[in-house]
């Protein structure tokens, strides 16, 4: 988007990858290049705020969580001993120094401000990014079927919707796509559709899904569902539903999502159960003409929160 207004841009990518003991070589690395030949250098992901520059801008995404806000949680993915608690105190140390040079640091999300304030002692102002060619979604209609179209992982919670489908009393059906970086809750979610019967109703498309039939499945659903644990932010499945004005169905603990969805209005937050799930999955199958008009109303909530790249351009050029 930078360039199409006339800006000079170099796209630098830097892979990183969230292993403890390859946390500081890859800070080191990244501390190391040299981009001081630019007027303005934008980072973005983790570890990215490294660098070092005289003007740097940062949108900050996430932390690597593992070692901040998943700490205390089953996703922490290392052992809470000496050794890890080490590392955790001299990234947030490093971490905290870097986001300090900054000239300014926005974020994705609420979420994530209050993160940076809480655990870095910084200050950072939301910056609620735009989904790439928004104008490719669109509403052709209603069919019976909420779709949740993001990665299969437990965190993400699509074993809750299919739970959830065991108590609904409409003839609702649920369809999850997505892939994963392994094959275990891919496996799990489809022993579990098959031990509650629900083969018929529930289909589960573990393969990669092309921006086109993305697009097209937005387009004909009934609603969309996504319901992630403690989100960084909204989540593009939340938006590209919004621009496909489909009502979006989430959980009170969905982190940033809830900055987006409004319940009642652009769709339902329920309890984090199956059972409260299954109510609203069956209101928005009978009462088609709210889900028709929250899902406008999702459409809305887009320019009320003044979602665009043209905004998010005015505040990073700034």
């Amino acid at each position: 988007m930078l360039d199409q207004e006339g800006h000079h841009v170099e796209r630098i990518y830097l892979p990183e990858i969230d292993a403890p003991d390859l946390v500081f070589q890859q800070m080191a690395a990244f501390r190391w290049i040299d981009l001081t030949s630019a007027d303005r250098v934008i980072c973005f992901r983790p570890q990215a705020h490294l660098i070092s520059h005289p003007h740097k801008i940062l949108w900050f995404i996430h932390h690597i969580r593992s070692f901040y806000d998943l700490w205390q949680g089953p996703y922490r993915g290392c052992p809470d001993d000496a050794k890890h608690r080490g590392i955790r105190d001299a990234l947030h140390a490093a971490d905290t120094a870097a986001l300090h040079e900054a000239k300014h640091i926005f974020t994705n999300s609420q979420v994530v401000s209050s993160r940076l304030k809480y655990f870095n002692k910084v200050d950072s102002e939301v910056l609620y990014p735009p989904v790439f060619q928004s104008e490719r979604f669109h509403c052709r209609g209603y069919n019976d079927e909420i779709i949740c179209i993001c990665r299969l992982e437990h965190h993400k919670r699509q074993h809750l919707l299919v739970e959830a489908m065991q108590y609904t009393r409409t003839t609702v059906r649920l369809r999850l796509c997505g892939t994963s970086a392994l094959p275990d809750y891919p496996n799990e979610l489809q022993r579990l559709i098959s031990s509650l019967g629900l083969q018929e109703r529930v289909k589960l498309d573990d393969r990669w899904i092309s921006e086109e039939e993305k697009v097209e499945f937005l387009a004909d659903c009934l609603a969309a569902a996504y319901l992630p644990l403690d989100e960084d932010s909204y989540g593009y499945p939340s938006v590209e539903a919004s621009h496909a004005s489909k009502a979006i169905l989430t959980t009170s603990d969905s982190g940033g999502v809830l900055e987006l969805v409004e319940d009642g209005v652009n769709g339902f937050v329920t309890e984090p159960t199956p059972q409260a799930l299954a109510e609203a999955m069956d209101q928005l199958y009978l009462d088609r003409k709210m889900t028709e008009v929250m899902g406008q109303n999702a459409c809305a909530r887009l320019t009320d929160l003044n979602i665009s790249w043209s905004h998010v351009l005015s505040r990073l050029l700034a």
